[in-house]
């Protein structure tokens, strides 16, 4: 009896795609460009442009090799293998499985979409000086990129190089907007729009800006919502909301510094405190031990259930530059906090205290003189994440409603008042707090450090938090 020949698999439109007209025409351009860029604001859809015309071009390419990066390794696979349910684990799902090659994560592609030649995508992240080396030694068809700006320029030069003998090559990068003297614009974006714009770029280059506004997908109440979560005056509204490249100018938490009394926490009565202190999980301490000129400074923040609010309660300094500061009265003047913090709330268990990693001899005699003292949290380095992403939490913290400040805590409100970018460094296309001794860094320091360990969880949806 004659066996039946295998039916192809029916495919089954699974990924509910809804384009406007203006990514619809980008992907198209993409067909005829070596370079395609998409940047713009938060929710504008970018990335899955660029993943549905990527996954396009890998049906019909020759290449075996593809390269796709992120800033780091775990952003390129959550937001170019996933992309909620849009990346390309799902586009070619049945035909495709995770594994390695050479060492690298790497998405394997062998199915009827491929007229079953096979397919590897090479995972990897891009935000390091040495993040090259993990590219090295392959030839690559087409590299795509999620928020290029965050990649090193090392890897960007050697990616661009490893096409260079590709059959079908092309680039697919996003951004969100940056400072408009960034190198990814003045070496690369900018560069390649105005030698398109003179007729010398033979291989084509397709440039988008977009906005939430021009995703359909985004209702507009979604959109308010997004809106919310931001303070207008901020570089990061002009950048994720809008899609402007603006440099970071003039002060950092402006909605705090202009109006103070709507971010501290006053209680009416008794009972109103009460039912506030009934909602906190946890309080959590922030140290930073300074540097010259500077002092060493404790900052406490209470952390509520499901991680929905936080509250700065306590804050304190003491005297003493980092390379000399006497360790006998920093254990003593921490000591003196700890208890005046568990007398303050007796009921709210003091689970954590992160440090300053740049000092361990300090965080080593601290963490004796705590167990001496039968202070049972546990106590660690700061996760020291970039200063950008823990101001740009903080502030997204503070004007959706989410952190408060007791009024007690005159130095952090003092801090917030007059932090203020590095004018200098804007100009060289760099987002850097100004740090001259002109305002308070340090309480600064301790406050994002009794909290940026937790930002993943305060801010879930957020590219930065992760």
């Amino acid at each position: 009896m004659a066996v039946p020949k295998s039916k192809e698999p029916v495919k089954r439109k699974s990924i509910p795609y809804r384009f406007g007209d203006k990514h619809k025409a980008y992907m198209r351009r993409s067909r005829d460009c070596t370079y395609n860029v998409a940047e713009g604001s938060i929710r504008a859809g970018k990335t899955t442009d660029n993943i549905f015309a990527f996954a396009h071009e890998l049906k019909r390419t020759k290449d075996k090799l593809h390269l796709a990066s992120g800033s780091t390794l775990g952003n390129a696979k959550l937001n170019i293998g996933d992309a909620n349910g849009f990346g390309l684990e799902h586009i070619f799902r049945g035909q495709c499985h995770w594994g390695k090659f050479k060492g690298n994560e790497a998405l394997y592609i062998q199915g009827p979409s491929t007229s079953r030649k096979l397919r590897v995508v090479i995972f990897a992240g891009g935000g390091k000086a040495d993040s090259y080396k993990k590219v090295r030694g392959n030839s690559y068809g087409m590299w795509i990129a999620t928020e290029i700006n965050l990649h090193h320029d090392s890897m960007i030069k050697e990616c661009i190089n490893r096409t260079a003998a590709a059959k079908m090559r092309k680039f697919f990068w996003d951004l969100n907007p940056d400072n408009p003297y960034a190198s990814i614009y003045k070496d690369y974006i900018d560069k390649y729009a105005e030698k398109a714009a003179a007729g010398e770029f033979p291989s084509g280059y397709n440039y988008e800006h977009f906005t939430l506004f021009d995703n359909v997908t985004i209702s507009k109440q979604r959109q308010q919502e997004l809106m919310a979560d931001y303070d207008p005056e901020t570089i990061w509204y002009r950048r994720d909301i809008l899609g402007e490249r603006c440099a970071a100018e003039g002060v950092i938490y402006k909605s705090f510094a202009d109006n103070p009394s709507k971010h501290i926490r006053i209680f009416k009565d008794y009972s109103e405190k009460q039912e506030w202190l009934r909602t906190i999980h946890f309080i959590s301490i922030g140290i930073d031990f300074g540097g010259n000129r500077s002092l060493t400074t404790f900052v406490a923040s209470a952390v509520h259930y499901r991680f929905q609010e936080v509250d700065v309660v306590k804050d304190a300094n003491i005297e003493g530059r980092k390379g000399d500061i006497d360790p006998d009265k920093l254990n003593k003047s921490f000591l003196i906090f700890y208890e005046e913090l568990k007398r303050e709330f007796p009921e709210i268990p003091i689970l954590y205290i992160f440090a300053d990693n740049e000092a361990q001899y300090l965080i080593n005699g601290l963490a004796k003189a705590c167990r001496a003292a039968g202070i049972t949290a546990s106590i660690g380095d700061s996760a020291k994440k970039k200063i950008t992403d823990r101001v740009y939490c903080g502030n997204t913290l503070l004007a959706s409603g989410r952190m408060r400040v007791l009024p007690e805590c005159k130095l952090l409100i003092a801090g917030l008042k007059s932090a203020i970018w590095d004018p200098k460094e804007a100009e060289k296309g760099k987002d850097v707090r100004l740090d001259n001794f002109s305002s308070d860094i340090d309480i600064l320091d301790a406050w994002e450090y009794s909290w940026e360990r937790f930002m993943k969880k305060l801010l879930p949806e957020s590219k930065r938090s992760n």
